[in-house]
């Protein structure tokens, strides 16, 4: 049984309740059955046109009513998550949660719709101002507090009655990651027994996709949209945005065991590092990549020996797949060549702001079922990065601790370290 203080003294973190979202699905079980099967969530987009443009497929939330804006989406995507793992932990009671509300979630802004729905009312026809937008708010209830960065944390905060002030967050593709270390971290200073840490986005939308597209971030292999996401494959061509959440209940370890929860791993590590060398290229000597993953072995007391698994950043991105390869073979040496490391963005695209904590439900699902999820569509190996990806295929193996990256635009890298509670 894990000590009620790890290896530096501090209160042990937890998990003891998990919910996830994804175009796979809802909920854990069903995502986790279509991950081990190699199943792709990726499709064309047929939630508003895209005629023109280069990139025509994503990994979207088809199975939901249709939302007007991307706030709203990620609100109802978040809520989802958070009533799953709620559920699973048990911990408090409906709309009161016992401790604090950390939120990743993407920019909030007025999306094109709705500032074309603003200048028709306000009768500009031209260049909205703030003024305007006051103006005109309240023939539209609710419109002005929805386009504010708070408005998502503060919905959820009401709505599962979490403590103090809900704190939302952007790290850019790290976010959901960064949410975790900062729940982890209150509960090791004393401030909280237990968080409710949470990514989630809902952000594809017409200018989403074509700003990524000008940044030639995307894949434009539209004609097989399960075959676009192809990480560490010699032939992948850019990432697939997606949409989803991930939410994880954690606790101390005395918290959770004197309510007889039922854990479901430990988050042992958090590393983070920055790099600010280019607003989407990481820095050609790796440095913060390897900075981040070394950290967070670090913050967990433990050797680079004693993980058995990488959860990939992995998004299919000729330089980040280059990069993550050469961050994870500087940080665990030779034996990196042996060291299983897949990639779920290749089945579910990247969720962005959520990847993070996507990413972590599924890295204590892995540890807890010895099954690890395939990179599927690896069909060209890239001789550039020997690497064990798990093609295609899952696979089974006995795992106790794994480490997932998120590493963002901008250079935000965060990395966690987790591990199963002995028997």
């Amino acid at each position: 049984m894990p000590s009620p203080k790890d290896k530096q003294g501090r209160p042990t973190v937890v998990v003891t309740g998990l919910g996830l979202i994804t175009s796979l699905g809802a909920g854990k079980e069903d995502n986790w059955a279509k991950l081990t099967a190699g199943q792709s969530g990726i499709r064309n987009v047929t939630r508003f046109p895209v005629d023109g443009l280069r990139t025509r497929i994503a990994g979207t939330v088809d199975f939901l009513s249709p939302k007007e804006c991307t706030a709203e989406l990620t609100e109802q995507l978040a809520e989802i998550a958070c009533e799953e793992a709620i559920g699973q932990s048990g911990v408090g009671s409906a709309s009161d949660f016992p401790g604090p509300l950390f939120l990743a979630v993407p920019p909030i802004e007025v999306e094109w719709p709705q500032r074309m729905k603003l200048a028709s009312e306000s009768g500009t026809n031209d260049q909205v101002t703030y003024s305007d937008m006051l103006r005109v708010s309240a023939n539209f209830p609710g419109y002005h507090e929805r386009f504010l960065l708070g408005s998502v944390a503060d919905h959820l905060a009401e709505t599962f009655g979490t403590k103090g002030s809900p704190i939302s967050l952007s790290t850019a593709c790290a976010s959901g990651a960064t949410a975790i270390q900062l729940g982890v971290e209150a509960i090791r200073r004393g401030e909280a027994d237990s968080a409710l840490c949470v990514g989630s986005d809902g952000s594809i939308s017409p200018e989403a996709m074509i700003r990524f597209s000008l940044l030639s971030a995307l894949s434009t292999s539209n004609d097989a949209p399960e075959a676009a996401a192809r990480p560490f494959a010699k032939n992948r061509d850019g990432f697939v945005m997606a949409e989803g959440a991930g939410a994880l209940v954690l606790e101390s370890y005395e918290s959770a065991k004197a309510r007889g929860a039922r854990i479901l791993g430990v988050i042992e590590g958090c590393g983070e590092m920055a790099d600010a060398f280019h607003r989407t290229r990481s820095s050609p000597d790796g440095k913060p990549i390897i900075g981040a993953i070394a950290n967070a072995l670090k913050d967990a007391g433990l050797d680079p020996d004693a993980i058995d698994y990488v959860n990939a950043h992995g998004t299919s991105t000729p330089e980040n797949d280059k990069m993550e390869h050469m961050g994870v073979s500087a940080v665990f040496g030779e034996r990196m060549k042996r060291v299983p490391i897949s990639s779920n963005k290749s089945m579910i695209g990247h969720t962005l702001s959520a990847a993070g904590a996507v990413e972590a439900v599924i890295t204590l699902l892995t540890l807890a079922n010895g099954r690890i999820p395939p990179t599927i569509n690896y069909q060209v190996p890239d001789p550039a990065i020997p690497l064990d990806v798990v093609p295609n295929v899952a696979r089974d193996a006995k795992l106790k601790h794994a480490i997932s990256n998120s590493f963002g635009f901008g250079g935000q890298n965060v990395s966690l370290v987790m591990g199963l509670e002995p028997a």
